[in-house]
């Protein structure tokens, strides 16, 4: 007896993401989940509060709590920017 394998079985995620047109929404919420947790692990790594984060960014608190709030996609450049130098690395984007 043979089986025929379902031609969603054994396809790839991405696939089904675009398939159900949800794959841009995924892709930016799963970029935005891993930049907050970069941004925290350098926070934790050089002993940052959130308070002196938001002093470097030249920012306010509840700035900086969105920029880490993985849920929140309203993000901009600048304010990653920013981020990123207050824990001396640099923001990296680039066109595929």
């Amino acid at each position: 007896m043979t089986r025929r394998r379902s031609p969603r079985i054994g396809g790839l995620f991405e696939d089904w993401l675009k398939e159900e047109g949800i794959h841009e929404e995924v892709t930016n919420a799963s970029v935005k989940r891993v930049l907050a947790w970069q941004l925290e692990q350098a926070m934790k790594a050089q002993n940052l509060t959130k308070s002196e984060m938001a002093k470097r960014m030249a920012t306010s608190r509840p700035q900086l709590d969105r920029l880490l709030d993985p849920d929140n996609g309203s993000v901009t450049l600048d304010t990653l920017t920013k981020a990123a130098a207050a824990i001396g690395r640099k923001v990296r984007l680039e066109l595929v």
